[in-house]
């Protein structure tokens, strides 16, 4: 996925509805996307975002802020 596809404009988190962040697939860490606001990460597996409740992943307070960095503008 690319920061400027549009499909990440209609993305929503399935938790809060709010808007989610890519994170670019770097350093051996796959493409994801992000949820600042509740600290939530959703994978993306062949192109395809995973955007059930059950497949976010809680995210502890030390890697939030390294994740805030890796999300796309």
């Amino acid at each position: 996925m690319k920061p400027d596809d549009p499909l990440l404009k209609i993305l929503a988190c399935p938790l809060d509805k709010g808007r989610l962040h890519l994170l670019a697939e770097e350093a051996g860490q796959d493409e994801a996307l992000y949820n600042p606001r509740l600290r939530r990460r959703y994978p993306i597996v062949d192109g395809i975002p995973q955007l059930l409740p059950s497949s976010g992943e809680q995210i502890p307070d030390d890697e939030h802020e390294e994740l805030l960095q890796r999300m796309a503008p």
